[in-house]
């Protein structure tokens, strides 16, 4: 089954060249959609602007510290490959695309000092995100819809503002879907929840307990822990007296991990069934193979997808920086999506103007290592996939086809 080094690197490079014809050809689409008068008034408008200012400088907002620091590493490895790739396509609107790190994993009044200082300092001209719910309102805030800004991780869903784009999945993607299959196959009835203090938790179990109660479910027990917490024994305790057959984990990095472990020390892991869509590849690793046993995530990407346009990409990405490079994840990868994005919509707009952009984004269409996703009020339509973990890997074992997001805001 194994093939020589020199087989391996043809078929990386056949899948790469099939991955870059194809983003070609997309953005031939979207240039061929605009109108010539348009296209016209576009370039011209462009011209002076690119001769002013040259590359096209984008704000990559991802956690390099803090709880979330493990998910950054291959959030800075994926952005450089995305914009790899757009440049040798032509750049974004003809223009090279130079990213700017900063770091969002602190708390969000410095994020949004940082990204201030970016926009008004360095000047970038267009920002993606892959951090948590409270940096995003934060950076709302700064740039007031004067920046297009694309959210790119899975989020509580239920927010529009203008000159925002999502990629990441809402709970009525992931949480839904699976509760719902996780309920059926595994006739569970009492679920338990457990995150950490912030809105994205709050606001993602609110859908859940929805959903469990038209399911006919019950919620045995509902708790929130500040980030810095480091004991869950109370928790996991209260988990067995009430007797829960599954446990939603809203837990964010360390925290997961710290959970996951002594979860299964309490001897849990054999009976109880978790469900999260924070827990990644990465988190898989932290939490260990021996303490996986019926651990379950949902999310539009998994490092061993095995459609054409996943494997073209993991490929292209061990290809890129190595067999030792940061991991492969959802949250990650949705930084490769963000990029795409902010191109598709840019190009489909003839410009980088916000109130261009949010006409242009309703219908945006491109396919992409998730498969193929349709923008509708700002949100990404997209396949879900629901995974098990076996050992320190995800295994698919069901998958939710072109998801609706939500009817967040009117187009």
């Amino acid at each position: 089954m194994l093939k020589n080094s020199a087989n391996v690197f043809k078929e990386i490079s056949k899948n790469r060249e099939k991955s870059m014809n194809s983003f070609m050809k997309r953005r031939d689409f979207i240039k061929k959609s605009l109108t010539a008068a348009a296209t016209t008034a576009a370039l011209g408008g462009f011209a002076s602007r690119a001769s002013a200012s040259g590359h096209l400088k984008i704000g990559v907002m991802i956690p390099l510290s803090g709880p979330a620091g493990l998910f950054g590493p291959a959030s800075k490895n994926v952005s450089e490959m995305a914009a790899a790739e757009i440049n040798a396509a032509g750049g974004i609107l003809g223009r090279q695309v130079e990213i700017v790190l900063g770091d969002a994993g602190l708390s969000p009044s410095e994020v949004a000092q940082t990204a201030l200082k970016l926009w008004r300092g360095e000047g970038c001209e267009a920002f993606i995100g892959m951090h948590d719910s409270a940096v995003r309102g934060a950076l709302i805030n700064v740039f007031k819809a004067q920046v297009p800004y694309v959210y790119c991780p899975n989020y509580e869903g239920g927010e529009c503002a203008d000159g925002v784009y999502y990629v990441g999945e809402t709970p009525a993607q992931s949480v839904v879907p699976s509760i719902e299959w996780l309920a059926a196959e595994k006739k569970v009835k009492k679920f338990y929840l457990i995150g950490n203090d912030y809105n994205w938790p709050r606001d993602t179990n609110a859908i859940a307990k929805e959903t469990i109660a038209k399911l006919g479910g019950e919620v045995v027990g509902e708790e929130y822990m500040p980030f810095t917490v480091d004991n869950f024994d109370s928790s996991l305790a209260k988990m067995k007296e009430t007797g829960a057959e599954l446990v939603i984990i809203t837990l964010v990095g360390g925290a997961s991990v710290s959970f996951n472990r002594a979860f299964a020390s309490f001897g849990l892991s054999e009976n109880v069934l978790r469900f999260g869509t924070l827990i990644d590849e990465n988190t898989l690793m932290g939490i260990g193979a021996e303490n996986s046993k019926n651990i379950y995530s949902a999310a539009g990407y998994f490092a061993n997808v095995q459609t054409d346009a996943a494997k073209a990409f993991a490929q292209g990405y061990a290809s890129k920086f190595g067999s030792d490079a940061a991991v492969l994840n959802a949250l990650s990868q949705s930084c490769y999506d963000g990029l795409i994005a902010l191109d598709t919509i840019a190009e489909r707009a003839g410009a980088l103007d916000t109130k261009a952009m949010d006409k242009a984004a309703e219908g945006m269409e491109y396919d992409g290592p998730r498969g193929h996703g349709t923008m509708k009020n700002r949100h990404l339509a997209m396949d879900i996939y629901l995974a098990n973990a076996v050992g320190a890997e995800f295994k698919i074992v069901q998958s939710f086809k072109n998801q609706e997001p939500g009817n967040f805001c009117k187009a």
